[in-house]
């Protein structure tokens, strides 16, 4: 993963917590402890860290998507609840992405309906309801349409429509920086240079071919046509076709060897 830097923020200096720790403010911040919060939240800042770098193939600032994910990580220990007996990571996750999703989907250069993007932000927020009770896998999109009594097709639709567009030259990989892009693997597999070589050369040879033979070769290899159908169209024998054929086949040859 792509190591992210963040203006002013010196990511050595974060503090590191060990559970026990954890538990210790859990307590304290369940207590009205601001400095126990405060002290909370600055460590779990590599938590959003972490979650941006998977976010580091878009076209964002890093800066931005760190504040909008502290964002996130301030809202998941608001409504964290400390009853349920999970660790608060589990729990702040999907919250954060989902901010950092909200705010990338808000800034998509496509502009779609106000129906449609409802659709979607129903459709994100089923999902993260779906990630909390399950904690065990990523809700599918039948699951979302259940979940909101809506077609499938209209919430693969949405998302789509607010899906944040790729651009050629993204890495394939987040954590490829040197490596692939996405222009690399949009492969022309019918114009590639050796066919396009072979069709430039062919073009050539064709030229040193006298017309009436090249009518011919045109009628045959490119039309389709049959040695009788040529020679109805043209008025001359399927004898005749069939040699100047012939001659010219062994032209290009010669011309191609």
């Amino acid at each position: 993963m792509r190591k992210v830097e963040i203006t002013g923020l010196n990511t050595s200096e974060l503090p590191k917590l060990t559970g026990k720790e954890c538990d210790a403010l859990m307590r304290k911040i369940r207590d009205g402890d601001t400095g126990a919060r405060e002290k909370f939240l600055k460590a779990n800042m590599r938590l959003v860290l972490s979650i941006v770098g998977r976010f580091a193939h878009t076209q964002e600032n890093c800066d931005d998507l760190f504040q909008v994910g502290c964002v996130g990580l301030l809202k998941a220990l608001d409504n964290f609840d400390f009853s349920l007996g999970v660790r608060f990571s589990t729990y702040a996750v999907p919250m954060i992405i989902g901010e950092i999703k909200r705010f990338l989907r808000d800034r998509t250069s496509i502009k779609v309906s106000r129906n449609i993007r409802d659709t979607a932000y129903k459709a994100l927020k089923a999902r993260e309801k779906l990630l909390e009770s399950s904690q065990s896998h990523d809700p599918s999109i039948f699951e979302i349409a259940k979940e909101l009594d809506i077609d499938v097709k209209e919430i693969a639709c949405a998302l789509d429509a607010v899906s944040e567009p790729l651009y050629i030259f993204d890495n394939v990989y987040s954590d490829d920086e040197d490596g692939m892009t996405l222009l690399d693997q949009l492969a022309d597999e019918k114009n590639t240079t050796e066919n396009w070589t072979e069709n430039l050369a062919l073009k050539e040879a064709l030229k040193e071919i006298p017309e009436r033979e090249k009518n011919v070769l045109m009628l045959r290899y490119f039309y389709g046509k049959t040695q009788v159908e040529i020679s109805n169209a043209t008025g001359i024998s399927q004898a005749q076709v069939s040699r100047l054929e012939k001659n010219a086949v062994e032209k290009l040859r010669k011309q191609l060897a």
